[in-house]
């Protein structure tokens, strides 16, 4: 099986996105499965461009986006995608999305493929904290999200796809920016999620 990780790159003014950092540090096999590793922009449909591209050249058996939530305490598997973006902050293009849905004729929501209730279960196993979230937000990790879905609706029907959130890192969450993760913690727990993802 062939497994598509990916992470964004920084953006907001940091130096770093640990989206990335921990994929980048993902073992490349698990269980016997190819893990494929992306760097993603975190520019609005950009991102599910280069996705798009991706799923194309590599034809995976799961794609599994990986995001930062500054201000989550715990690794937080995405329940839903969303039809809808909004956000104050600029992506990397330098411009803020254009409030209201991401696809015209795209479903309300989305949910994932993916086993997130044992994903979370394996991860506490383990000392990781963990829990399932029901909101991915409205800016371009939901975007993203919802756009690998879309494509799998209209495209890539056998596709296994889900998005996961993940905190700050320590040396982000300075001037009171709690709470954070080690890295290492990140890459263990993600570990963790992609063998019982794809152990079904």
């Amino acid at each position: 099986m062939k497994i598509l990780v990916t992470g964004f790159d920084p953006f907001g003014g940091e130096k770093i996105n640990p989206a990335i950092e921990a994929v980048k540090k993902l073992p490349d096999e698990i269980d016997g499965n190819q893990i494929i590793k992306l760097e993603v922009p975190t520019i609005f449909y950009q991102s599910a461009k280069v996705v798009k591209e991706a799923i194309t050249k590599y034809r995976p058996d799961m794609v599994i986006n990986v995001g930062q939530a500054g201000g989550r305490a715990a690794i937080t598997p995405e329940r839903i995608a969303i039809n809808f973006q909004a956000g104050s902050t600029p992506d990397n293009s330098g411009k803020g999305p254009k409030e209201g849905e991401i696809e015209a004729d795209g479903a309300d929501g989305y949910f994932t493929q993916l086993p997130i209730k044992k994903m979370v279960t394996a991860m506490r196993k383990i000392g990781i904290p963990a829990e399932v979230s029901n909101s991915a937000g409205t800016y371009v990790c939901n975007h993203l999200f919802y756009e690998v879905q879309y494509m799998r609706a209209r495209e890539f029907p056998n596709l296994k796809a889900g998005f996961i959130h993940i905190p700050f890192l320590p040396s982000q969450a300075k001037n009171g920016r709690r709470p954070s993760m080690n890295l290492s913690d990140m890459v263990e727990g993600l570990t963790a999620s992609i063998k019982v993802a794809v152990a079904g």
